[in-house]
């Protein structure tokens, strides 16, 4: 049925490898406006994420929404990811052991908000000594898009068994593309959802989701048979 015995990981970007908090906190500091603290970040809605919360909108918003506001904030954003940006403790190590796997596939689908984001994730990993470019496949999803065509799309042009396949990520729409896309899911609350809200609000088992970066890594690196790092 499925010609190739490969297995399969796909890998999320921000919030899941890219501590993507603190770059947006970092860029919105330079334009004045304070997003609060992650777990006040973790609660919001997507539109909030990026403009506060409810303390902080009024300003923000008008910041954001001015003559040049948002254009001016993308382009500080993408800067910000290029030149400062890091990796979660431990990732880097665990994304160059995940390349060196004969018998693995590892592919990237990230939402990136970024300008030309091909361009600022490649200067992005390379700057922990990683090249994007030996991923098997990277795909650019738009912000309202549900991951799940394009996990099937990779899984299928690899012709891997879904039962050998893998995805990880830090939003419960990631967790539901997993598992549409017949995939097991890794799912970490250290992002853009935390904890309380994945279990709670959305049911997703606590045996998936891991609640630190260097725990993420500890259950791929068990799930895949590898070395601990």
């Amino acid at each position: 049925m499925y010609p190739s015995r490969d297995r399969l990981i796909v890998i999320d970007a921000d919030g899941t490898v890219i501590d993507a908090f603190a770059a947006i906190d970092t860029a919105f500091a330079r334009h004045g406006m304070d997003i609060g603290d992650l777990e006040r970040f973790q609660k919001r809605r997507n539109l909030f994420k990026y403009l506060g919360g409810l303390k902080e909108f009024p300003r923000n918003l008008t910041k954001h929404f001015g003559k040049h506001g948002r254009k001016d904030l993308l382009s500080t954003l993408t800067e910000v990811y290029r030149e400062e940006a890091h990796l979660y403790p431990g990732l880097a190590d665990l994304l160059r052991d995940l390349l060196t796997i004969p018998d693995l596939r590892v592919g990237m689908v990230t939402r990136n908000v970024t300008h030309e984001p091909e361009i600022t994730l490649a200067r992005l990993f390379a700057r922990h000594d990683l090249d994007i470019g030996r991923l098997d496949f990277l795909y650019y999803v738009p912000l309202r898009q549900d991951k799940t065509p394009y996990f099937k799309a990779a899984r299928e042009r690899l012709a891997i068994n879904p039962a050998r396949a893998y995805a990880c990520g830090d939003e419960h729409k990631d967790y539901m593309a997993a598992l549409a896309s017949g995939m097991r899911p890794f799912i970490v609350s250290y992002g853009f959802e935390s904890h309380v809200r994945l279990t709670r609000k959305f049911a997703i088992p606590e045996e998936v989701i891991s609640p630190t970066p260097l725990a993420f890594s500890a259950c791929v690196r068990h799930t895949l048979d590898m070395t601990q790092g």
